[in-house]
C-alpha cells in the first residue's frame, strides 16, 4: 500500500468515524426532543404524564443521592480551599479563599460532581433497565399493545431528572462551600460567619445561573445517552453489561464537551457585556 492509498484510508476512516457521531448525537437529541414533547405537550393533547413514575425515578435519582453528593461535594470543597490557599498564601492573598471556592464550585464543580455522580448512579441504572427490557423483548410487548416506549419509559426519567439535578446541584454548591468553610475557619483566620459573608459578596447571578443551566443540559444528557444505549442493546445478557458501560463512559465525555462549550460561551458573553 502507497503513501497515497494510506492516506486514504485513514481519510476514509475519519469519515466514517465523523458521520457516526453525528447520527449518534443526532440519535440523542431525537430522544430529547421526542421526551420533551411527551413531558411539555402531551398533556395539552389528552396524553397526561406518569406522574406517579416520576415520582417514583426523583426520589431514586435525587433523594437517594444526596448522602454521597454531600459527602463528595463537602470533600471536594475541602480539598479546594487546601490546593488554593497554599498558593494565595505565597502572594499574602489567604483571604481570597472563600471568594475562589465559592466562584469554582458555583461554576464549574458543583455541576460535574453532581453530574458524575448522578451518571454513575442513573445513567447507568437507565441503560441497564431499558437493556434488560429489550433483551426480554418487554419493549416489543410495549409496542404491541400500542404503547410508545419513549412515553412509557422515557419520558418519566427526564422530567425526574430535568428538576432533580438542578436541585442536587444547588446543594452540592452548599456543601461545598460549607467544605471549604472548615478549611477557612481552622487555617484562615475566618469565623463562620465571616467566611459566608465573604462568599455572598463574591458571588454574581452569573455565577449561580451558569451552574444551574449547566446541570439541567447535564440531566437531559445523561438520561438521552442512558436510555438510548438501553435501546441499542443486542441480544444477550451480556450486552446489558456493556450498555451499561458505554453509557457511563459516553455520558462522561459528552458532559465534558457541552461543559467546555457552556463554560468558553459564557466566557465570551461576559468578555462582550464587559
Amino acid at each position: 500500500m502507497n503513501v497515497a492509498e494510506q492516506i486514504e484510508t485513514v481519510q476514509r476512516k475519519i469519515g466514517v468515524t465523523t458521520l457516526q457521531s453525528l447520527a449518534y448525537v443526532g440519535s440523542l437529541a431525537q430522544l430529547a426532543g421526542r421526551s420533551a414533547q411527551v413531558t411539555f405537550v402531551g398533556p395539552f393533547r389528552g396524553r397526561p404524564i406518569r406522574a406517579q413514575r416520576s415520582i417514583h425515578q426523583a426520589m431514586a435519582v435525587g433523594v437517594e443521592a444526596i448522602p454521597i453528593v454531600s459527602l463528595i461535594a463537602f470533600l471536594f470543597g475541602l480539598i479546594l480551599a487546601l490546593q488554593t490557599a497554599h498558593e494565595l498564601k505565597r502572594f499574602g492573598m489567604i483571604q481570597l479563599v472563600a471568594d475562589t471556592v465559592v466562584v469554582a464550585v458555583l461554576r464549574e464543580l458543583g455541576p460535574l460532581l453532581t453530574g458524575i455522580v448522578v451518571i454513575g448512579r442513573s445513567g447507568s441504572a437507565f441503560a441497564a433497565e431499558i437493556g434488560t427490557k429489550k433483551v426480554t423483548e418487554e419493549i416489543d410487548a410495549l409496542r404491541t399493545m400500542a404503547f410508545d416506549p419513549v412515553a412509557f419509559l422515557v419520558a418519566p426519567k427526564f422530567l425526574a431528572m430535568l428538576v432533580m439535578v438542578p436541585a442536587l446541584t444547588i446543594w452540592a454548591d452548599l456543601m461545598g462551600v460549607a467544605g471549604g468553610s472548615v478549611f477557612g475557619v481552622m487555617g484562615a483566620g475566618f469565623s463562620f460567619h465571616s467566611y459566608f459573608t465573604q462568599s455572598l459578596h463574591a458571588i454574581q447571578l452569573q455565577d449561580i445561573y451558569t451552574g444551574l443551566i449547566k446541570s439541567a443540559v447535564f440531566g437531559v444528557l445523561i438520561t438521552a445517552v442512558g436510555c438510548r444505549e438501553g435501546f441499542a442493546t443486542g441480544g444477550g445478557a451480556e450486552e446489558v453489561g456493556r450498555s451499561t458501560t458505554s453509557a457511563v463512559v459516553t455520558s462522561i465525555f459528552l458532559m465534558v464537551v457541552v461543559d467546555l462549550v457552556f463554560t468558553a460561551l459564557f466566557y465570551v458573553t461576559s468578555t462582550i457585556s464587559s
